[in-house]
């Protein structure tokens, strides 16, 4: 197991805030996929209009943006400390 101590607060801040991001992103997914398949269920047992598609089409968006955001894409300053931090353990490893 490598060392932690080489971290520093602000990379350990850094962290826990991406983790946090992703759990929220997470847990937003989940209350997503329970409500809209509550409401895809509730429209099809009643028949009619397929109302159900708004709620998902509205959330959908606002659920892929949530995710953008929370997983980084096309956040380049994000992409960029990634690789970053992964040249530097490759110098380390090279460099042992």
């Amino acid at each position: 197991m490598e060392n932690h101590q080489d971290i520093s607060t602000e990379e350990y801040l850094q962290a826990k805030k991406a983790v946090e991001e992703k759990m929220g992103f997470y847990v937003h997914l989940a209350v997503f996929l329970v409500a809209n398949g509550f409401f895809v269920y509730s429209n099809l047992k009643s028949g009619g209009y397929f109302w159900a598609v708004w709620p998902l089409i509205g959330w959908g968006i606002g659920l892929l943006f949530h995710g953008i955001g929370a997983l980084g894409f096309f956040n380049s300053s994000t992409w960029k400390q990634k690789q970053i931090q992964k040249e530097l353990e490759k110098m380390r490893r090279n460099n042992v």
